[in-house]
């Protein structure tokens, strides 16, 4: 079973995740307002200003369901960190390359089992 070599990489990590999850936290305030039901006047606004103002929020709610998707992701990163099996392959448990995880730190797989899962 491969740990991360370094307790310094693991804290590098964690301090990434962290900063990340601030970052989505602070986005899902604004996505709030843009989510929100369209109401317009109907009297003042013409039929293509409100589908434009659908398409929106539509725009606007798949950013809010990614978001969260990514809020999950780095929430079980730390709790890897947490338990001590941070960076290792879900897979094969092996250990994920340190630059593979610069790119993208809530990585669950090394590269070579992602790509068998991607056929």
């Amino acid at each position: 079973m491969g740990r991360m070599s370094e307790q310094t990489d693991i804290e590098h990590f964690r301090a990434r995740l962290l900063r990340k999850r601030e970052e989505l936290l602070a986005l899902q305030e604004t996505r709030q307002a843009a989510t929100a039901t369209v109401e317009l006047d109907q009297a003042s606004v013409g039929r293509l200003s409100r589908m434009d103002a659908m398409q929106q929020q539509a725009m606007a709610q798949d950013g809010r369901q990614r978001a969260e998707l990514e809020l999950r992701r780095i929430e079980a990163a730390l709790r890897r960190c947490d338990d001590g099996t941070y960076g290792e392959c879900l897979d094969c448990e092996e250990p994920i390359d340190p630059r593979r995880l610069e790119l993208d730190p809530a990585a669950t797989l090394c590269i070579r089992c992602a790509q068998a899962r991607d056929g």
